[in-house]
């Protein structure tokens, strides 16, 4: 038996999460949204200074295929390219409709045969770097930096029927509010503070949106890793 422990933050509590509900624009489409930190959880059920719940659960990974975003075979651009394909970006400027088809033609991983997907969340400070990114703002060791800043983990999503059959409710916390929606806005407003100090050591000769494209830049490119 292969079974680990998961957390989800909500404003309720899920003692049955149903396949097929859930915000269809989110970072890897729709599904169930986790992270193996109860921590993290906590603060995600806290948006406000309400309390929310923290619901642990324990999920049997035997059978189930899983979609490492994190491991060698892939690099930032495909998590930005998951998430240009499920978020909404306001794509205002040429670039970064040329960017954006760039990086979904040449980067996008195809999930449809994956139970669980595991990578980055992109919450208010990571969707401002992807953008700047799109837009030649910083460059791609820029953006590689900006991901390590706001140390929100990584969150595991569970996209298939058989993945929610494998998902068993075990209890939840009262996430206070008071403590926890400050805990979230002192983390993402050091992650923003920081992420300037990185624009101030400019990259020019680094890899921008414009070069992915012009150089015709694949995965095996050793600059992406």
């Amino acid at each position: 038996m292969s079974k680990i422990v998961l957390y989800h933050g909500s404003d309720k509590i899920l003692s049955k999460p149903l396949y097929g509900h859930g915000k269809v624009y989110n970072d890897y489409g729709q599904g169930f949204y986790c992270t193996q930190n109860s921590e993290l959880a906590k603060e995600w059920a806290c948006p406000t200074l309400d309390d929310g719940f923290c619901n642990s659960y324990e999920l049997e990974t035997n059978g189930l295929r899983l979609l490492d975003l994190q491991s060698e075979k892939f690099c930032t651009l495909h998590w930005l390219a998951l998430l240009i394909c499920n978020r909404r970006f306001d794509m205002d400027t040429p670039i970064m409709r040329q960017g954006a088809f760039y990086l979904k033609t040449n980067f996008l991983p195809d999930i449809s045969d994956y139970d669980l997907i595991k990578g980055y969340r992109a919450d208010d400070s990571y969707f401002s770097f992807a953008q700047a990114f799109l837009s030649n703002q910083i460059s791609y060791l820029q953006l590689q930096k900006a991901m390590k800043l706001g140390k929100l983990g990584e969150q595991i999503v569970l996209k298939s029927q058989k993945a929610f059959n494998q998902l068993e409710f075990k209890n939840y916390e009262i996430a206070e509010g008071k403590n926890y929606y400050s805990l979230r806005l002192v983390r993402m407003e050091k992650a923003k503070a920081e992420y300037k100090k990185t624009l101030e050591d400019s990259d020019i000769s680094g890899l921008f949106i414009r070069d992915l494209i012009l150089g015709d830049i694949k995965n095996d490119d050793p600059r992406l890793r």
